[in-house]
């Protein structure tokens, strides 16, 4: 009888099994995120955040107007958007605040992804 039961437990459990799926199946399943790109995810955050003074033809500083710019200078500007301000090298120069983290992930994911320009 003991025997019985034990078998009974053992195909209960792995009836029990056929509802569970694999870690690969459910992470399939989840929808892909689209990558960001320079064109449709920075530029537009650098227009509006980083105007008047990157942005020609009224800008003194370094014009990050173009995707070969920007990408080259990528990690100096993520670098300096996350200093607190009063300190060197803090951007947006002049400003009190930082531009907000959820803004600031858009520059570090674009890297992330691998650059893209549009």
């Amino acid at each position: 009888m003991k025997r019985f039961f034990t078998i009974l437990g053992a195909v209960a459990f792995l009836g029990s099994l056929q509802y569970c799926s694999p870690a690969k199946k459910s992470a399939a399943k989840q929808p892909e995120v689209p990558k960001l790109t320079f064109a449709a995810n920075v530029l537009p955050l650098i227009q509006m955040k980083c105007s008047p003074c990157h942005i020609a033809p009224d800008g003194k500083k370094k014009h990050y107007v173009t995707y070969d710019v920007v990408k080259a200078d990528i990690d100096s500007m993520i670098r300096r958007v996350n200093l607190n301000p009063g300190e060197k090298g803090f951007m947006p120069f002049k400003k009190t605040e930082k531009i907000p983290d959820s803004l600031i992930a858009v520059f570090v994911k674009w890297k992330a992804d691998g650059m893209l320009e549009k």
